[in-house]
């Protein structure tokens, strides 16, 4: 099968790789389309340490069954329109029996290649699931629409960690695809003022038109001082980081009100400094949350039903044999791109 395989880092290759050959408990599927992720931008030239060379990277798919395993549920068969969780977990460990599957102790990660396992993804024409994280497709989903489910489910696990309120005030630092879905997944809360932060202004724009009430530009203005000034001189009741690096961590903090909390989803420096006495003092929760828990169902509900618009957020679709150039293009971070979809 043709995939599109990182040889070494910044450097890929559309080659001819071995078919997967599936277990008892698997299912074999035909990728129709995958996301590139900002998490696979981030490995690809070695920043993150998870996608060691040589690696077939993806995990934001769709696509049809051809196979099934033998032990496999027969409520699976060919030619079953599917989307899957990009964590592999095990279901019988203490976390998997509390449903904190994105917790699992033997937790894999489809497409990632670390010092603790390698496990090959979906930039592909064909990947082998286990059929216990395969989600079936509503019929008016298109492929390219659930390959944006993974990015949903991990904004909507997000909100759900947060003890989010009716008519709460929240604020999202970072407007790239993690925060516009926070955004959209805020006011499907019930959030009645937003406000999105970012130094593009093009992400800026569309923050607006998915229904920010401040879409504010750290560069330009004070952003704790302008959510002060549109909450009534408290500060918002939530925050959101999107982003994982200190400026926004410590803007995150600076922006809520008193016994307000922080919800830290961006995870790219793995340490940054944090203003103890700041959140000690103002009683503040900070709340980390870690891609998603069995959210998928209601992420592919949400999406049918028009509730998060995940089409305005696919800038976008092309060839896998054309991977490696939109992968440098969004490393360079190239303007008006957000998520980019190939099809095997």
């Amino acid at each position: 099968m043709k995939a599109l395989e990182l040889i070494e880092y910044e450097k890929f290759e559309y080659k001819e790789i071995d078919s997967p050959i599936i277990k008892s408990n698997e299912v074999l599927i035909r990728v129709k389309a995958c996301g590139i992720c900002g998490s696979d931008v981030h490995g690809m030239d070695g920043t993150s340490g998870r996608r060691i060379p040589p690696i077939v990277m993806g995990h934001e798919a769709a696509g049809t069954i051809t196979e099934v395993g033998s032990s496999v549920d027969s409520q699976w068969k060919t030619g079953d329109r599917v989307t899957f969780d990009s964590t592999v977990y095990c279901g019988e460990c203490w976390h998997c029996r509390r449903g904190d599957v994105n917790l699992c102790d033997d937790r894999m990660v489809l497409g990632v290649s670390c010092d603790d396992y390698r496990r090959y993804g979906a930039f592909a024409e064909y990947v082998a699931v286990p059929a216990h994280i395969l989600y079936r497709l509503p019929d008016t989903i298109s492929f390219e629409q659930a390959a944006m489910v993974e990015a949903v489910s991990v904004a909507v696990h997000a909100v759900a960690r947060t003890p989010v309120k009716l008519g709460d005030s929240a604020v999202v630092f970072g407007g790239g695809m993690i925060g516009l879905l926070c955004l959209q997944a805020l006011k499907v809360a019930g959030c009645g003022f937003t406000a999105v932060v970012d130094l593009d202004a093009g992400k800026l724009e569309t923050a607006k038109k998915l229904g920010a009430d401040l879409a504010l530009d750290p560069s330009k203005v004070d952003v704790p001082a302008a959510i002060r000034e549109a909450t009534g001189g408290r500060g918002a009741d939530l925050a959101f980081e999107a982003v994982g690096i200190a400026p926004t961590i410590q803007g995150a903090i600076a922006s809520v009100r008193k016994g307000g909390s922080c919800t830290l989803v961006g995870n790219l420096a793995k340490t940054v400094d944090m203003p103890l006495q700041e959140i000690v003092t103002r009683q503040l929760t900070l709340i980390g949350t870690c891609a998603s828990a069995g959210e998928y169902p209601a992420c592919l509900d949400l999406i049918a039903r028009g509730l998060i618009d995940v089409d305005c957020l696919i800038s976008e679709v092309k060839p896998l044999a054309e991977g490696a150039e939109w992968f440098a293009r969004l490393h360079k971070r190239e303007e008006g791109l957000t998520k980019v979809i190939l099809q095997p």
